[in-house]
């Protein structure tokens, strides 16, 4: 279901803006739509109240907690099931995070990252913006959510057109501030054109991960082959536009991408730059061949940068201690057929 296909759907039973905002605004927020001071009998027009039932049952089924898991960092990874019986995961960032969750955006994904899980599947399909945002609803039921990062499965700017429907509403009626509602992708034409058009204009999370050209395309065969250069001065260009600082992930993978030649390299791409260098110790993929940096050699990394003028930050991946790397989850699940199974674990003090 397209967020379109919703709003016509409460046009043809006789909603006006005002009450089509009204539904969007308490599902995207997980509120009940008869919350409010104000009764519904005397807001919405009698077929809209007598199709409500139906409809929150409709929105209800996008999403639905198939199975969930707590890490000892305070985060909290769901793979979620939708309506066709496909799983995708979503995640709560430990506290911290500014209330901060991920969500997917495909089943699957087509860029292929070679130290991705999510990537060795391929794509299976697109999410409908309805069900973007009703992993967003399905959250808020459990955790408040101050910010939405689309940087779970899939790759955004394969499906861009759902997912900046999805960003539109939440950047309105989901009451989530523009800059709060980060795009995150391998870098795509289309989006440095079609961002910069929306009513939202989100921040921009690029995922560099190399700054040699080579290297980036052993990493990521499938991203368009725009150059590190290209990559960095189009995310420039949409910093200076917006006023917000495109965030650089950089998965770190020890002897790969963590040696003083893509330091020096780092230098010369972002000194300067409106840019913020997200450090993400590699999340191990069990038959993957990438291996994790130690925690003193990500710092010494980290600390190098910024005393070079690279504000870096140094982040850690949720929910290392339920194996939840990206993609890790589903693939368990799809594979072990479980049934909506909630797995605990105790919380470290």
């Amino acid at each position: 279901m397209r967020i379109e296909a919703l709003r016509q759907r409460l046009r043809a039973l006789g909603a006006n803006p005002r009450h089509e905002h009204r539904v969007l605004r308490l599902w995207s927020q997980a509120l009940p739509q008869t919350h409010g001071k104000r009764p519904i009998e005397k807001f919405l027009p009698a077929t809209l109240r007598q199709a409500l039932p139906a409809i929150e049952r409709d929105l209800e089924a996008l999403a639905t907690s198939h199975s969930e898991h707590p890490g000892a960092d305070g985060s909290l990874r769901r793979v979620v099931a939708l309506a066709d019986g496909q799983l995708v995961e979503s995640v709560h960032l430990p506290p911290g995070r500014t209330l901060a969750l991920c969500v997917s955006t495909q089943v699957g994904c087509a860029v292929g990252c070679t130290f991705c899980m999510t990537g060795t599947t391929g794509l299976l399909r697109q999410l409908s913006s309805a069900e973007i945002v009703a992993q967003v609803a399905l959250a808020r039921a459990s955790r408040p959510v101050a910010r939405v990062v689309f940087m779970g499965m899939g790759e955004p700017a394969h499906n861009l057109d759902q997912v900046l429907e999805a960003i539109d509403l939440l950047g309105t009626a989901g009451n989530i501030g523009h800059k709060n509602l980060v795009f995150s992708t391998v870098g795509d034409e289309r989006v440095f054109e079609a961002l910069p058009q929306g009513r939202v204009k989100p921040a921009l999370a690029l995922s560099l991960h190399s700054t040699r050209a080579e290297m980036r395309a052993q990493l990521l065969p499938r991203a368009p082959r725009l150059t590190p250069e290209e990559l960095v001065a189009a995310g420039e260009r949409y910093a200076r536009a917006s006023g917000y600082p495109i965030q650089y992930q950089w998965t770190l993978l020890e002897g790969v991408n963590d040696t003083d030649e893509e330091i020096e390299g780092l230098v010369r791409l972002l000194h300067g730059k409106y840019a913020i260098l997200n450090l993400i110790p590699y999340n191990a993929v069990e038959g993957l061949p990438y291996r994790r940096p130690s925690g003193d050699a990500a710092a010494a990394m980290a600390r190098r940068l910024n005393k070079r003028g690279i504000l870096t930050k140094l982040r850690q991946s949720a929910g290392q201690d339920v194996d939840g790397g990206c993609g890790q989850l589903r693939a368990r699940a799809a594979r072990d057929g479980t049934q909506r199974v909630i797995t605990l674990r105790s919380v470290a003090p």
